[in-house]
């Protein structure tokens, strides 16, 4: 079917090629930062937010509801061209066991946040010239996300995940080269601080012939995430070195997991691998706390996107009510809380709870899951 215009035809197909680029390019996400202070969301506006999707880690939360306000700020000042002093950034790292909801906090913030936003992985970066990924791979990621626009990536926030494990894996020199620790460390360090940086279009590795994109990276935010396995017993190690007299035993009276981890800090950072360099351009070091059962019986609930509410959804496409009852839902997380995988082994543990529900759906119109009804084979 052609359909005539002024000056020529267009067939169907055309048009309706044309209709989803259009409608495409008009859903994509547009980037514009606040203009002015009265635009911007205070801490506690965003920290609200926050508590919708994220339960507990209040610590956590507002300290990166002021860390986010404050890049905000710093955008805002940057374009006053009287200004007589400069802002610096403060990125942010934040430490706590796996499952407690470091890449949560941070894909919900995205969510919230007009900038672009990427989460990169530490573990795939290498030493320049080594099979792996150069550090600069990072903001390729970035450029994508904000449609290949240098102006607005540069207003971006960037969390890099995993930066645990890129440790220095020992004080001792070796023969062999520890091409995914120190050097990727190293690397890191002018991509933080801010300078311009030249980057690969397509990610991946640089070669000479390649055209390279320039990114300046001063106002672009970094929130480093891991789960620094140990590091516990290397603060521990510290503050018993400290604890002499009276304070020894206030030490022992005190809860000691809370206790531990609020009074962690660059030392022990340091004393774990990361570089004195490096640490110096976290300003910002905060905690992830250790989930309770409590904490976990309210991440299976309150959040909008909590598993019962997505279980719940699933069965209803099938014409089937599922309910929950507490003593289930504490049976879960018991079970989860043994295995040990914090948040993100709920999930999998209400799979196995559901498995032969699942099978056989559609059979039975009501189910109601007990503490007594649900067999958790190991």
């Amino acid at each position: 079917m052609l359909i005539s215009g002024q000056n020529g035809f267009i067939c169907e197909n055309c048009i309706e090629q044309a209709h989803t680029i259009v409608k495409d390019g008009a859903s994509k996400t547009e980037y514009s930062p606040a203009d002015n202070m009265e635009e911007l969301k205070k801490p506690k506006e965003i920290k609200v937010f926050l508590d919708q999707y994220v339960i507990g880690q209040d610590q956590a939360k507002k300290q990166l509801s002021i860390a986010v306000y404050n890049h905000y700020k710093r955008l805002l000042h940057a374009k006053d061209e009287n200004r007589e002093v400069e802002l610096e950034k403060s990125n942010i790292i934040m430490i706590g066991e796996t499952g407690t909801g470091k890449t949560l906090l941070a894909k919900t913030i995205a969510r919230e946040l007009n900038v672009p936003f990427c989460i990169v992985d530490a573990t795939i970066l290498t030493e320049a010239g080594y099979v792996g990924e150069d550090v600069e791979s990072i903001l390729s990621r970035l450029l994508m996300v904000a449609d290949y626009d240098v102006e607005k990536a540069e207003k971006g926030i960037v969390f890099i995940d995993e930066i645990d494990k890129i440790a220095r894996k020992s004080d001792n020199p070796s023969i062999t080269r520890d091409v995914s620790g120190e050097g990727v460390q190293q690397g890191l360090l002018k991509l933080l601080e801010g300078s311009i940086v030249n980057v690969p279009p397509q990610g991946g590795r640089k070669h000479p012939d390649q055209k390279y994109i320039q990114v300046n990276t001063q106002n672009i935010l970094f929130i480093a995430g891991g789960a620094f396995d140990g590091i516990k017993e290397i603060i521990e190690r510290r503050m018993n070195k400290q604890a002499i007299g009276f304070s020894s035993e206030k030490i022992n009276k005190v809860d000691e997991d809370e206790y531990v981890l609020t009074n962690i800090n660059a030392v022990d950072l340091r004393s774990f691998g990361l570089i004195p360099e490096l640490l110096g351009r976290f300003p910002i070091i905060t905690y992830l706390d250790k989930l309770t059962k409590e904490t976990l019986v309210r991440i299976m609930n309150e959040p909008k996107n909590s598993i019962v509410n997505q279980f719940v959804e699933l069965f209803k496409m099938d014409g089937t009510d599922l309910v929950f009852t507490e003593g289930a839902i504490e049976k879960i997380v018991e079970e989860t809380m043994e295995k040990g995988l914090g948040a993100r082994g709920l999930r999998g543990t209400t799979e196995k709870v559901l498995e032969d529900y699942m099978f056989s759906i559609g059979e039975e119109k009501n189910i109601v899951l007990t503490g007594d009804n649900i067999l958790i084979n190991r």
